[in-house]
């Protein structure tokens, strides 16, 4: 008798080096492979493989269709899948207001069940946001070093005693605002850009700040697709924020991504926003930067960190 073909071992979703961005294309299963079918300027369609052991998650942009066998795979194979508009932004479409996640029965379960005491306990849930605001100060401050970017001691220290004073979410919000715009200051002068203002949704290149503004909301998008990887290797659902929108049921993505946001996707955003590049430069060298510094195994290790100081 003969016997199946053993499964392919997969790449743990903190070390997978892919994460696609695809328009105007169908994405389907083909002798045995995902593949996305695009079609040419001459008329031709041309097929191409989605290395789906290797891909952490894939985001679907304008024109785009995806097969039930495609999903089927991709589920198979860990891969998150996510509906989005034209350039990755912004998030349009997906399975608990964030991404569509495969639905495996064999994800870990603590993680999910410690979570979900330390959220239901107000001290302890102030306790952590904490900890995801402190962790956020350093990886950005390591990040920026590395980058030559000076942030002023005064920003910093304000932002981390900040952090220790508030008293609840709201106040840690407000804290927050502070520093995102303490950090668009330090960055808006850096390119001598006095008339910068941070404008959400700006689907627009009709000058420099503009060209910012719409990376970073791609970036922002990219970094949300990493932070539901994340959680979803852990088995915790998004639907347990600890500071972002208690109304909305992915709100935990937006408390993850906010751990490499500022170090990562901000600075990236300035500099190529300044120099008028194209978007799928900015997209590959993010995306490059994400895998370089280890963005998913530093989002892990934080949510791990943060509920064993919980417990």
């Amino acid at each position: 008798m003969s016997r199946p073909p053993p499964k392919t071992a997969q790449i743990l979703l903190s070390k997978r080096a892919n994460v696609m961005y695809i328009e105007h294309a169908r994405v389907m299963v083909k002798d045995g492979r995902v593949i996305y079918l695009t079609e040419f300027k001459d008329g031709t369609d041309r097929g191409f493989n989605i290395p789906d052991k290797n891909t952490a998650f894939l985001l679907l942009g304008k024109g785009t269709s995806v097969t039930d066998g495609a999903v089927r795979m991709l589920a198979e194979s860990g891969v998150i899948i996510g509906f989005c508009g034209s350039g990755g932004a912004p998030l349009i479409a997906g399975v608990d207001m964030a991404f569509i996640t495969p639905q495996s029965e064999y994800r870990p379960t603590e993680y999910m069940q410690t979570w979900m005491r330390l959220w239901l306990n107000e001290e302890k849930r102030l306790n952590a946001a904490r900890n995801f605001m402190s962790k956020r100060l350093e990886f950005t401050l390591e990040s920026w070093d590395k980058q030559s970017i000076v942030i002023p001691d005064a920003v910093a220290r304000k932002f981390e005693g900040g952090i220790q004073s508030a008293q609840n979410t709201g106040q840690l919000l407000s804290v927050e605002g502070d520093w995102a715009k303490a950090l668009y200051g330090v960055l808006a002068m850096k390119y001598k850009l006095d008339d910068f203002r941070r404008e959400d949704g700006k689907r627009s290149r009709e000058d420099v700040p503009a060209t910012i503004n719409g990376f970073l909301d791609h970036g922002n998008y990219i970094a949300y697709g990493y932070a539901g990887v994340s959680l979803y290797a852990l088995g915790i659902s998004y639907a347990l924020p600890l500071l972002h929108g208690k109304t909305r049921r992915g709100a935990l993505v937006f408390d993850v991504a906010d751990l490499i946001k500022d170090a990562t996707v901000m600075p990236l955003a300035f500099e190529f926003g300044s120099k008028g590049v194209r978007d799928q430069e900015f997209r590959t060298t993010l995306i490059q930067q994400m895998q370089l510094s280890e963005a998913t195994d530093m989002m892990i290790d934080t949510i791990k960190e943060t509920i064993e100081k919980s417990t």
